[in-house]
Formats: structure tokens, sequence, C-alpha cells
């Protein structure tokens, strides 16, 4: 199977460039199955009902959020009604929608899509990530129901990402980093067979702090002192994110690359 996992959607920027390219990449790569991460596609912060259509019409058979899942309080309800949307497993108890789910690819293969959020240097204490995706992957072994299972991480910390990343191996095709907005250079196969990737980067604007107008963020860094809100940044966005192909008998990965298309970052293509 081909597969295609794009990283944090960054603000108005980032949706044009996954509704500009995506659709073309579907067809030039050959792809069976997309995930792209939508959490910041809505200003910057959690996603609307029609930023999430846009992203779904656009050729995404996923959408997976993070620990902005519900600032757009609009996605409590829509979460209920469209299953493609996903949010984290450990997000809270009670929260609505699925931290996982077991999807249709093409050829009738069945592909797992799970998300965990971190704990390190986050905000709020989530609850353990490593029992949350423990629960699910015992439910769908490779080679069973599901041909290839994807898990996005969204942490702040690459050590909790690879902890997380060696804990999955050989339990899932791909575990790949999500929340810092910056791609990392660490692609690979590990031992037992899963592609990783410590974070896969945004789709947005790199000329840019993590996505955001440079102006504000750079104000409070010298002075201490915020003057307006933060913005997405305007230019041309980068669609970054990780490539992989698997063997559908095992689940497990054969080939691994990074992607970089369009914007101001060298480009990368399978």
């Amino acid at each position: 199977m081909k597969l295609l996992f794009l990283g944090d959607v960054m603000g108005r920027s980032g949706r044009s460039a996954v509704a500009d390219r995506l659709p073309a990449l579907r067809e030039a790569w050959g792809l069976d199955f997309v995930v792209v991460n939508g959490e910041n596609a809505s200003s910057g912060a959690g996603l609307t009902p029609a930023h999430a259509k846009g992203l779904l019409e656009a050729g995404a058979d996923c959408v997976t959020l993070g620990d902005h899942a519900f600032d757009q309080k609009d996605m409590l309800g829509f979460i209920e009604q469209e299953p493609r949307i996903l949010r984290p497993l450990n997000f809270a108890k009670g929260a609505p929608g699925k931290g996982a789910r077991l999807f249709n690819a093409r050829g009738g293969r069945k592909v797992l899509v799970a998300q965990i959020l971190g704990q390190v240097f986050m905000k709020r204490p989530f609850d353990d990530p490593f029992s949350a995706i423990e629960t699910v992957l015992k439910a769908h072994p490779l080679g069973g129901l599901a041909q290839a299972a994807v898990v996005d991480v969204h942490c702040e910390a690459t050590s909790e990402k690879m902890a997380l990343g060696h804990y999955c191996d050989g339990r899932a095709s791909l575990v790949v980093g999500t929340h810092t907005h910056v791609p990392t250079g660490d692609a690979q196969i590990l031992p037992a067979g899963t592609a990783y990737l410590t974070d896969a980067g945004m789709c947005g604007d790199y000329d840019s702090v993590i996505g955001m107008d440079k102006a504000e963020p750079m104000r409070r860094f010298i002075t201490g002192m915020s003057k307006t809100r933060f913005t997405p940044a305007m230019g041309e966005a980068t669609l970054s994110g990780v490539y992989v192909e698997t063997d559908d008998r095992t689940g497990r990965a054969t080939r691994v690359r990074m992607i970089r298309q369009g914007g101001r970052l060298e480009q990368a293509a399978p």
C-alpha cells in the first residue's frame, strides 16, 4: 500500500496548498490512503466543519486533530457526524468523537488510524499515551483486519515521540510525530518494520515562526509582552509530511521518504 501523511495544516496558506496540490499528488504517486493533520487549519487554532470538509474534498481519507481539537466549538458536534475526523485517544474521558478507527482504502483493504497526545511539556495533563495506544494496537494486529496502521503522535518532546515509535515498532506501519511544525530529518524503518519520523512538519508558510506571522511572536520573545493575537503567515506554503510503502501481508513498511512540496523548503518526493 502507498500511504501519505501530511503534517499540521496551518491556516489559510496550508489549506490552500492542500486543496491545490493534494489531488494531483494522489494521482501522480498512486496513493492508496492519505492522512492529514488538520488541527491548526482554522486561523491556526482548531478546525471548523467547513475547513474539515475542504480537506476531505481535497483528497484526505482521514483528518486527525490534536490538543487544539475543540478550539473551534462547532467541532464538538460535527465530529460525531463525520467519522473521517479523529481526535486524540487520550484527550479527555467523555470527549466526543473517536481516537482510532478502521478505514477503507483502495482495493478493499483496511487501514487503522489512531492518534495519541504526549504528556511531556504539554499544557494539560493528558492520560498516559502508552496504555491508550496499547489497547488499540492489541485489538487491531497487523496482518489481521488491518493491512496497515498509522499512528499520529502529537507531542512536544522529541524523546517522547521516539519512545512511542519504538513502543509501537512491529505493530504499526507508520508512527509519525506532529505538533511542533518543524520537519525532522530522521525518517527510517525501525528494526521490527515500523516506518518512523519524529515530526512531519507543517503544511504552512515557513517564512514565519512555526506558521505564525513573525511580528507578534518576535515581539513577545524580545520584550516579554504581547500586543496582538497570533495570526497565521500567509505566504506560499510547503506541504510537509512522509510517504510510506507497506507490505499488505505483514503491514510492515518497505520504504519511507520525507515529503516537501512547494514553498520555501528544499523539495522532496518519493
